[in-house]
């Protein structure tokens, strides 16, 4: 299972700010660059970095590969980041099995890569439907990033930081 396969890769994309969508469809996840009404996530980019988006689900991971196992949509990654992003657009009962998904694609990501390069490493859950902002429960951060050495967050804006 290769996360880092430049098949499933677009980009690299140096915008300020561009969307994640998912059109829920059969399709996997997906950037774009001119319609903010599609995003169901926003990347805020200011320093102009190099940001690569790698379709997850339907792409390194078919539906058919490990069934039962959930996986999340996409990762972005830059020389010293990577993030993990789940996109969702239900108002109810979203936020568990996005974070299950994260939890199980962080899983196979750590058993087929090292990632020790990446200095920062975030897991996103993200709603275009939910409140712009959730607090998580800081018993919940801090157990994932003992277990995974991933910050989780729940938002739909995601800042590319450059070090």
């Amino acid at each position: 299972m290769d996360f880092f396969n430049t098949a499933c890769q677009s980009g690299p994309f140096t915008q300020e700010k561009f969307g994640l969508c998912d059109d829920q469809n059969a399709n996997r996840a997906y950037v774009d660059t001119t319609m903010p009404d599609k995003w169901v996530a926003t990347v805020e980019n200011p320093a102009r970095m190099a940001v690569t988006f790698t379709a997850i689900d339907k792409c390194v991971i078919q539906d058919a590969d490990e069934p039962g196992r959930g996986r999340c949509d996409g990762m972005l990654t830059t020389e010293e980041l990577l993030y993990l992003i789940e996109l969702k657009e239900q108002k109810t009962s979203w936020r568990q099995h996005a974070i299950d998904q994260l939890e199980s694609s962080i899983q196979f990501l750590l058993a087929h890569h090292d990632v020790r390069r990446f200095r920062h490493k975030k897991a996103f859950a993200c709603n275009k439907k939910g409140k712009p902002f959730v607090t998580v429960d800081n018993e919940l951060m801090l157990q994932f990033f003992r277990d995974y050495g991933f910050r989780i967050d729940v938002q739909a804006t995601l800042l590319i930081v450059a070090s």
